[in-house]
């Protein structure tokens, strides 16, 4: 197996297990009656499955915001990049077109279209842009900064991967509740495209005007997650982490003054 093939086939079993439990708990008629707690666990199995699957060929990435994180702190190379991050949108794609067909009888029975665009991609509890851009940079800055942390430690051989698939539960029971914890430009921006293609009935529209949240947040976030390890771990500074904090507090600081407006921001009609 080379190594575009093998993050396909990564990313494809971690959305086929993803959104596949998902599917069970938001479509009709099936024999899942699923709940937050259910799916989170299932997340995080279904990235360590993904892990077992690859890692021996690619080091498993199956997500591009750890390509680019790893990259960032010199532990991959960039001219590898563009090819594994096509092969993750790639296996993310074809991972959610699996999914519809394992479930094609329950599609018709389904008419919550936000039920049905959920199995696919993620959508924000209260939809706030810059604040669910920050919910998913904090997700990915752990997730990578946490990939970094537990590659440090000595494991049993084949627990690294169980770990991870723990990080994933933690991350999503934790902080996943805001935004649906993409953390991972692939895992929403494939099978949204996905969700945009297949002949789902009563779909409803995909919500590109979100799309792009779940793309950048988690870029900017696995980036800095990496520099921040980096910095504070390794004590290796250098000018992109003092920039990328900057960049980071430009957004928080920002998130705040446009939550706190709407907080002070009198209702209509009252004077």
């Amino acid at each position: 197996m080379n190594e575009f093939m093998g993050e396909l086939i990564g990313t494809m079993i971690l959305i086929i297990f993803g959104g596949g439990v998902i599917a069970g708990s938001n479509l009709k008629a099936t024999k899942a009656e699923g709940n937050w707690v259910l799916i989170t666990i299932a997340w995080g199995l279904a990235v360590a499955m993904g892990v077992y699957a690859v890692g021996q060929v690619t080091g498993a990435h199956i997500n591009p915001a750890v390509t680019l994180g790893l990259a960032t702190v010199g532990d991959f190379p960039w001219d590898k990049v563009p090819m594994y991050i096509t092969a993750q949108m790639a296996g993310a794609f074809i991972g959610a077109v699996i999914v519809f067909f394992h479930y094609l009888p329950h599609w018709k029975d389904t008419e919550d279209q936000l039920a049905i665009k959920s199995i696919f991609c993620t959508d924000p509890a209260i939809r706030s842009p810059i604040s669910n851009l920050v919910s998913e940079i904090i997700g990915t800055f752990l997730l990578v900064m946490g990939i970094l942390f537990i590659g440090a430690n000595d494991f049993t051989d084949g627990l690294n991967p169980l770990i991870v698939g723990l990080l994933i539960v933690a991350i999503g029971m934790s902080l996943g509740s805001t935004t649906g914890y993409a953390i991972n430009p692939a895992r929403d921006l494939g099978p949204r495209l996905a969700h945009a293609f297949l002949p789902i009935p009563g779909k409803g529209g995909s919500d590109w005007g979100y799309s792009w949240i779940p793309v950048l947040g988690p870029v900017i976030g696995g980036m800095y997650g990496g520099l921040f390890y980096q910095a504070i771990f390794e004590g290796d500074t250098n000018k992109w982490f003092w920039m990328g904090t900057g960049v980071i507090i430009i957004i928080f600081l920002s998130s705040m003054r446009v939550e706190l407006k709407k907080v002070h921001q009198p209702e209509r009609g009252v004077e």
